[in-house]
C-alpha cells in the first residue's frame, strides 16, 4: 500500500492506495511544514489522527510532498519522523512542487504555487527545475497566503485600509496586538496564521477597488521575481496550484495579458490529480 500527501502549512491532505490502485482512505492532519514546526510537534500532528495510527505498520510506502520541504535540512527532519512512524515502509520526502506539478501537467510548462506560501517551477516534461530557493514567508513568499495576511494587516494599523472594510476586518478577527504579538512570534506556524486574515479578501461578497489593488500588487512582484525568471516563460503555459490563485484567477488572466503570458491550468486542490497520476503508475507497473 502506498501512502501519499500533498502537504500544506496550514493543512495535509494525506490518500492511501491498495496495490490494486484503490482509495481505502483520504485522511487530513493539521499542516506538517518543517521549517516552522518542531520535530515533536510533526510527530504530534500526525498521531493525533487515528485512521493514521491505525494503518502505520502496514503502509508499504510512504511519499510525503510539502511546502518547506525544498532544502536538505528540513526534508531530514520530516524524514526521520516520518520513517520512525511508518516503520515498515520506504520514505520519500520531496517539496510540494513536485506534486503541484503531477497534478496538473505531463507537459512542459511553469507550475506557481499560491496557497498559504508561495513557490514555481520550471517543468520540461521529464524534470523540475527550480533554481531559486524557496525562503519562506518572512523574505518570500510573494502574493501568498501569508503575504496578502501580512498586508491587510499592516494597512489595518498603519489606518491605510478603508474605513468601511476596516471596520468589517475588525468584526471578522481578533486585532489585539498582544494576541497577534503571541501568534506570530512564540507559537508555531506562524505564516499559516498570516493566510488565516488573507480570507477576509475573498469572502467579501462585494469586490472592493482596495482589494484588486492589493492582489494586484502581490501578483506583479510573484510575476516578476517567480515567472518571468524563467527564460521559457513566454513559450510555455503557466499553470497554478492553490486557493489563491483558484479565488483570482481573473487578476491573474489580466496581469498576463500584460506580460504576454499563456495561463494554462489553475487548480485549487491538487490531490485528485496526484491520486490520477498514482494510479496511472500502479496500472503502468502492471503492463
Amino acid at each position: 500500500m502506498v501512502l501519499f500527501t500533498d502537504g500544506g502549512s496550514t493543512k495535509c491532505d494525506w490518500v492511501l492506495l491498495n496495490a490494486k490502485g484503490k482509495k481505502i482512505l483520504q485522511t487530513q492532519t493539521l499542516g506538517l511544514n518543517p521549517t516552522v514546526i518542531s520535530p515533536e510537534e510533526l510527530e504530534s500532528r500526525i498521531l493525533y489522527n487515528p485512521q493514521l495510527r491505525e494503518i502505520m505498520m502496514e503502509v508499504e510506502k510512504v511519499d510525503f510532498y510539502g511546502a518547506g520541504c525544498g532544502t536538505k535540512t528540513p526534508r531530514n527532519v520530516l524524514h526521520q519522523v516520518l520513517k520512525e512512524l511508518f516503520s515498515n515502509a520506504a520514505v520519500t520526502v520531496q517539496e510540494d512542487l513536485a506534486a503541484a506539478v503531477y497534478a496538473v501537467t505531463t507537459l512542459p510548462g511553469i507550475i506557481c504555487i499560491l496557497g498559504t506560501g508561495s513557490n514555481s517551477c520550471f517543468f520540461d516534461g521529464t524534470h523540475i527545475h527550480s533554481p531559486i530557493p524557496a525562503l519562506g514567508y518572512s523574505i518570500m513568499d510573494e502574493a501568498s497566503g501569508n503575504y496578502f495576511g501580512k498586508q491587510l494587516l499592516r494597512d489595518y494599523f498603519y489606518q491605510k485600509m478603508p474605513t468601511h472594510l476596516a471596520e468589517k476586518f475588525e468584526e471578522n478577527f481578533n486585532l489585539n496586538a498582544d494576541e497577534i504579538k503571541v501568534n506570530l512570534y512564540q507559537k508555531s506556524n506562524p505564516n499559516a496564521y498570516l493566510a488565516s486574515f488573507a480570507q477576509f479578501i475573498f469572502t467579501e461578497k462585494c469586490a472592493d477597488p482596495y482589494f484588486k489593488a492589493l492582489l494586484e500588487e502581490g501578483l506583479e512582484r510573484f510575476i516578476q521575481a517567480r515567472i518571468l525568471t524563467f527564460k521559457e516563460a513566454r513559450n510555455f503555459p503557466v499553470h497554478f496550484i492553490g486557493s489563491i490563485a483558484h479565488f483570482s484567477k481573473e487578476i491573474i488572466e489580466n496581469c498576463f495579458a500584460r506580460y504576454g503570458l499563456h495561463l494554462g491550468n489553475v487548480v485549487q486542490r491538487p490531490m485528485d490529480g496526484l491520486v490520477t497520476y498514482y494510479q496511472q503508475k500502479i496500472q503502468s507497473s502492471k503492463h
